[in-house]
């Protein structure tokens, strides 16, 4: 660890996970939460915190998975009722939805915007998204909503330009990428894993039916990664984040190492 990297530690120590009251977890699509930081919120909502999901997206062309020919219209509102229902099953009742196009087909402003108001009606203390940096990630929805954060995550408390947005300022305290290469705080999930999958797995069936080779990888993947992050923090399971307080979002390069 290089000198300067050891002072960031001492000096400006990465937040907690659970170290707040409001949290608001902003996905692309209606399973990106519960796959990204599922364990996390049920641990969060078992504590009592107060939590809210944003769904940016519609997810109408998440069809890959599907047997029968389904609407757009319709698809767009299986999901949503399975997005409802699998956010129940952690222990979260304010789920909120922009009915933006999948697929990126919207003005990246307007995203902001939108994501603003959201901001501003909740105040919450901490926000969490997908990376919008790691090198493999391909789907314009996630990258789009993790570069809208980031930008927000840095201004939620900027009167003039959250008044810009047609928003009221938010004194956030911290920004959490979740689907991260790079984590630099982890979450104790124990007991948790099962209310994930389950949350997963029992309510987005649009996505991961029955038999098909997705809930296989992915309920892998998730059991895997659980116990590489809880080996990491010393836990049994657990989830990681790339988390930034405000100190750490402008002009310190060595937060992101």
């Amino acid at each position: 660890m290089g000198i300067t990297k050891l002072a960031l530690h001492f000096a400006a120590p990465f937040p907690k996970v659970d170290s707040f009251k409001r949290y608001l977890f902003v996905g692309p699509h209606p399973d990106d939460i519960e796959i990204g930081a599922g364990a996390t919120v049920a641990a969060l909502a078992a504590k009592g915190r107060s939590i809210c999901f944003l769904v940016c997206t519609d997810g109408r062309y998440g069809t890959n998975n599907l047997k029968d020919d389904v609407s757009e219209k319709d698809l767009i509102a299986i999901r949503k009722d399975e997005a409802v229902r699998s956010a129940a099953a952690l222990g979260v009742t304010d789920v909120r939805f922009l009915g933006l196009s999948d697929g990126g087909f919207y003005d990246q402003n307007e995203l902001v915007k939108q994501i603003a108001s959201v901001i501003s009606s909740f105040q919450p203390d901490v926000i969490f998204a997908p990376d919008p940096a790691p090198a493999s990630e391909c789907h314009i929805d996630h990258l789009n909503v993790g570069k809208a954060v980031r930008t927000l995550a840095v201004n939620a408390s900027n009167p003039g330009i959250m008044k810009k947005l047609g928003a009221e300022p938010c004194p956030l305290q911290a920004v959490a990428f979740y689907m991260t290469a790079r984590p630099n705080v982890y979450m104790k999930t124990t007991g948790f894993l099962k209310k994930q999958l389950d949350a997963i797995f029992a309510n987005h069936l649009s996505q991961y039916p029955e038999g098909c080779s997705d809930r296989n990888a992915i309920q892998l993947y998730l059991k895997l990664r659980a116990a590489d992050f809880g080996l990491r923090s010393f836990h049994i399971t657990a989830e990681g984040f790339r988390m930034l307080g405000t100190t750490h979002m402008h002009c310190l390069p060595e937060a992101g190492l």
